[in-house]
């Protein structure tokens, strides 16, 4: 499996582009939320071609979903990237996260709702990235001090495996990744959410 956590495991720019014949891999990346997705992308757009894709059927309410799209949008029309980045945004099934996650809303943040979350975000894009002919996918998600990368990589292996399409395993905390998410939050003025996106989330943060 390609490991995108720490950059001396990517291939050097000059690798990709000294050869005009090597095609730039075109990546899938699920993308959270803009914070999250504004280090991401900048950490990896000089390797690929990438489309961000929003889905994101756990945030609630929809003004809250709608709100951080809005965001990850304003992103991509203020960043400068080395190559392209066009967006994809399924249509909002927030019914399909509460009739998967619903009898784990008790568990602490972390626990097997999240898990599930998780899995319903990442077979999406490996479905996606299957059927549009991606090189392969990856997610934002493992940016988060709060969210276990382990548990991320293990689920995309999986999934990369039952789609056929390579999963990106990836740390982007790593290397100060957050940190310079709040920095480029800063930088275009991002709208940075206080929860992660369901009611069970939001409940306990807010």
């Amino acid at each position: 499996m390609a490991n995108i956590s720490d950059a001396s495991e990517i291939p050097e720019l000059s690798d990709m582009s000294a050869d005009s014949s090597i095609k730039t891999p075109r990546l899938l990346l699920h993308c959270c939320c803009a914070p999250c997705a504004s280090y991401v992308l900048e950490y990896l757009s000089p390797r690929y071609e990438i489309t961000a894709l929003y889905y994101n059927p756990n945030i609630e309410p929809y003004e809250e979903y709608a709100k951080r799209g809005e965001e990850l949008q304003k992103l991509l029309s203020a960043a400068k990237y080395p190559n392209p980045v066009a967006i994809l945004a399924p249509d909002y099934d927030n019914a399909a996260f509460k009739q998967a996650a619903s009898q784990y809303a008790d568990e602490p943040e972390g626990g097997k709702r999240c898990a599930e979350c998780f899995s319903i975000r990442l077979e999406k894009t490996a479905q996606l990235a299957s059927a549009g002919g991606y090189d392969c996918f990856a997610t934002t998600l493992s940016v988060s001090p709060h969210k276990n990368a382990e548990l991320l990589n293990e689920i995309g292996d999986r999934l990369g495996a039952a789609y056929g399409v390579q999963h990106l395993r990836s740390n982007f905390k790593k290397n100060d990744g957050y940190k310079r998410s709040i920095e480029l939050s800063k930088q275009y003025s991002l709208y940075r959410q206080l929860f992660c996106g369901c009611t069970s989330s939001r409940q306990r943060w807010i």
